[in-house]
């Protein structure tokens, strides 16, 4: 999770970049797109690598829980570092999940929700450098699982399937989120249901 602070002119630093959502650009570009909006503004990461999100996940068991949780920290770790009045975010649920999650700092700023925020150039801009951080994460768990781990839900079965051989179950916990049903399928026993 991303949060990234824009004011008038880091916006129209932003805008020669011509962002848009992370997903509607390659691999390439977003790394290199993210380097870009690093250097030229204050932004936050808030990394939930597996073991923390089966933590998480096992503790909230709700996944709606734990994306306001992780832009609660992003948004209030920015907001430790910048004067903000509001928040863009993109809307995950409905209601006031993540404006109830904030701590003291975000309960003082205007959070707007609201679906395909990624039109705001600052929401692109965090789209793009918690893209950047996911796919460097994934980098590294793939050097961790020997292998190369596949991005979303290609390929699922059979990668988790290797990474058992490899590794056991061990090695899983620590490179997949572990509360899908495929898990119990790959692993041959059952886990609780959500």
């Amino acid at each position: 999770m991303a949060a990234v602070f824009l004011d008038d002119r880091l916006e129209s630093i932003l805008q020669a970049l011509k962002l848009r959502e992370s997903k509607a650009i390659s691999d390439a570009r977003c790394r290199a797109l993210a380097k870009q909006v690093r250097e030229a503004c204050p932004h936050a990461v808030v990394r939930i690598n597996p073991p923390r999100y089966n933590e998480l996940h096992a503790e909230m068991r709700n996944l709606n829980k734990i994306l306001a949780w992780a832009h609660a920290r992003a948004i209030e770790d920015l907001l430790a570092e910048v004067d903000c009045g509001q928040v863009v975010t993109d809307r995950f649920q409905a209601g006031d999940l993540l404006q109830r999650t904030l701590m003291e700092r975000g309960r003082k700023v205007r959070v707007d929700e609201h679906p395909r925020a990624e039109r705001d150039l600052a929401v692109a801009a965090a789209s793009v450098v918690a893209r950047d951080a996911f796919l460097a994460g994934l980098d590294r768990l793939s050097r961790e699982a020997g292998i190369d781990l596949p991005k979303g839900a290609t390929h699922v079965v059979a990668t988790a399937q290797r990474v058992v051989r490899q590794g056991g179950r061990d090695l899983l916990e620590r490179v997949a989120k572990l509360h899908f049903k495929t898990t119990a399928s790959v692993l041959g026993d059952a886990l609780p249901d959500d």
